[in-house]
Order: C-alpha cells, then sequence, then structure tokens
C-alpha cells in the first residue's frame, strides 16, 4: 500500500480572466518587446536603399560592430549597476584613466602585454570596489559618488599625461591583435561583447546571483527582508562593471596604440543611452543584457546611415543626446506598464469565485 496524497487542493485559475488578459496582452506587448529590433531592422532596410553603394557592404558592418564594441562592453557594465538600483557615472572616466594606464606601462614601464592586460582589469575592480563602498557604505547616492569619483579619475588621467599623449614605438603586434584580429570575418571585439553578453545573460537570468540582483534594484528593502544581502550584490555590480570597463580600455588601448588624456568621457552618453534603452526591448521595462546589446547595435545603424549621408560631426552627440531622453521615458513607460498588467491579471484572478480540482484522495482514497 502506498502513501496516501495530501497535497493540499489546487486553485484552478478561471479560463475566462485567464483569457482575457492573455487577449488584451497580445499584440501590444509583443510590439513592446520587439520595437527596438524592428526599428534597427527598419534603419537597415532605409539606409541600404538610400545608399546602395556604400552602406549595405561588408565595410560598414564590421565598421559598426567594431565601433560600437566598446560602447557595447560599456553599456553592459551599466546596465549590470542599473540592475540593482544604481547608477555609474564614471564608466566613461575610468575607460579614459584605464586606457591611459595600459599604454603608460607599455610604453614607461615597458611591461609586456600579458601583465597590463591583468593589472589593468584588477585596477578596474579597485575602482568599481570604490564606487560600491561610497554607495553602500558611506551612502552617498551613486548618482553623485560616481560623478564624483569620476572627474577625480579625470584628473589623475591629466595628472599621469600631463595633458600630453603617452606614444612610443615598437607596440606589440599580439596586443594590437586583440582589436584588429578576425575570427570567420567578425571583429575581435564583437566576438568579446558576444562572449560578455553570453555570460552576463546566463548569470542574470538563470542563477540565483541574478534574481537577487534585480529583487535589490526593484525593492532594496524587501529584498533585505527577505534575506537577500543587499550590500553584497550592490558592491558586486560595481565590481563586476569595473572590470568590464577595464576590458574595454585594454581593447581601446590595442585600437588607438597610445595614450589619450581625454578619450573616455565621450564614451559616457552613449553608454548610459545603450543601458537605458535596452531597457524597453525584449524584457521591457527592465534592464537586460540582449535588450543592451540591441540598443547599441540600433546606435551605431543609426548614426552609420546618418554620417554616411553628410551628417557633420555634431551628429552623434544630438543622436545620443534625443535617443537618451526617447530611452528613459520609454523604459519609464514601459515598468508602469509591466506593473499594470501584474495588478490587472491579480484582480482578475481575485474577482472570480475559485473552484478547487479534486486530489488523488478525493477520487481514489488510498493508492493501491
Amino acid at each position: 500500500m502506498s502513501d496516501i496524497d495530501i497535497s493540499p487542493p489546487t486553485r484552478a485559475v478561471p479560463a475566462g480572466p485567464a483569457r482575457r488578459v492573455k487577449a488584451a496582452r497580445g499584440g501590444s506587448h509583443f510590439l513592446s518587446r520587439y520595437a527596438l529590433p524592428m526599428l534597427g531592422l527598419l534603419l537597415i532596410i532605409v539606409f541600404s536603399l538610400t545608399l546602395r553603394s556604400t552602406f549595405p557592404t561588408s565595410r560598414t558592418v564590421s565598421s559598426i560592430l567594431s565601433d560600437q564594441a566598446t560602447v557595447a562592453m560599456l553599456a553592459l557594465a551599466e546596465m549590470l549597476v542599473v540592475a540593482v538600483g544604481h547608477y555609474d557615472l564614471s564608466v566613461g572616466y575610468g575607460l579614459g584613466l584605464l586606457e591611459l594606464f595600459s599604454t603608460g606601462l607599455l610604453f614607461r614601464n615597458h611591461l609586456a602585454w600579458g601583465p597590463i592586460v591583468v593589472i589593468v582589469i584588477l585596477a578596474g575592480a579597485v575602482i568599481g570596489l570604490v564606487n560600491g563602498l561610497l554607495v553602500t557604505v558611506a551612502k552617498i547616492d551613486s548618482f553623485i559618488a560616481t560623478l564624483g569619483l569620476g572627474y577625480f579619475l579625470y584628473g589623475i588621467d591629466n595628472w599621469y599625461s600631463q595633458g600630453q599623449q603617452v606614444i612610443g614605438v615598437g607596440f606589440p603586434q599580439p596586443f594590437a591583435d586583440l582589436n584588429s584580429a578576425k575570427l570567420l570575418g567578425i571583429p575581435a571585439p564583437a566576438i568579446y561583447v558576444i562572449v560578455l553578453a553570453l555570460i552576463l545573460w546566463v548569470v542574470m537570468e538563470f542563477t540565483p546571483t541574478g534574481r537577487y540582483m534585480y529583487a535589490v534594484g526593484s525593492n532594496q528593502r524587501a529584498a533585505e527582508l527577505s534575506g537577500v544581502k543587499v550590500r553584497r550584490y550592490t558592491l558586486a555590480a560595481f565590481v563586476a562593471a569595473g572590470m568590464i570597463v577595464a576590458i574595454a580600455a585594454v581593447v581601446l588601448a590595442a585600437k588607438l596604440q597610445v595614450g589619450e588624456s581625454d578619450v573616455g568621457p565621450e564614451f559616457l552618453l552613449p553608454a548610459f543611452v545603450g543601458a537605458m534603452l535596452g531597457a524597453t526591448a525584449i524584457r521591457p521595462g527592465r534592464v537586460n543584457v540582449w535588450g543592451t546589446v540591441i540598443a547599441v547595435l540600433v546606435l551605431g545603424v543609426g548614426i552609420a546611415g546618418l554620417e554616411q549621408l553628410g551628417g557633420a560631426f555634431f551628429v552623434d552627440p544630438m543622436f545620443n543626446g534625443g535617443t537618451l531622453i526617447v530611452a528613459v521615458g520609454a523604459a519609464g513607460f514601459a515598468a508602469r506598464r509591466r506593473l499594470a498588467r501584474r495588478k490587472t491579471q491579480e484582480s482578475a484572478v481575485r474577482s472570480t469565485p475559485s473552484t478547487t480540482t479534486p486530489t488523488s484522495t478525493d477520487t481514489e482514497g488510498v493508492a493501491r
């Protein structure tokens, strides 16, 4: 004789409300998830028809992938921090300092490129840790803390370079290959972005760490009361972001092959736009990995097309600034819609009389 089934009766969700909620979500939910990729596809079609001899070419594709790789890595770093409910406005300044530091270690200290990569990544982790401690221990608003540290790093940048380029002779080819190499025609920087995005996607979507980070960003107090170690995950997000910025800096140094004292700040706005615009796609209402990558690609396509149409040097900042305004507004709207849908579902279930489905105990008693 087997054990008696003592599982509690299950509550059957009425088909009517569920069907109504599903129908209401329908097309609008699909559009909210995939509007950004469709916009990117539309831009590609328009520019390809308008610029038939220059835009739909392998050279343009390779240029977009290579040029946007740095922005994509910074945007993914920003995404991690936004996921836990904060901002990191030091990513551009950190990129500039670490890029300069990379070439300085090469030309001034004559280190091999391998140790340089390790040292720079560790330096990025330290920058992220300082940001995290300012936010979690000193309790300074992340907007102020990271912006202040960013300007502090910018000061170190100018002190280290004395306002001049750090240059030298004999840039190591293996170091340069970190940027110039290709695999199956795909630029190496784009491959780094793909690998990084896959790792972050697995962590954020399929592990407890990712769920806890989203919980912290959604409601820090509720997460804390649920036993989530808020400080630990916030620090982890900032440190990981600092390390990703360092990787981007190494790749940028391999591309420029000189140390620039003011190269970083120009990347802050595109990275921030990528992270915020990414919250409007794939998983509308919250930052996510593939939404961020798609957002950066759409920005790259838009800028490349406008430049080939004859856009002047001021097209980039105008395009990025306008897109940021739209992205923040759209992300907020998507978050509000997501919350409203959840409340609608809960109300639909509560408003209908519950029914119970018979269990095995009700129908058979003791299994034979």
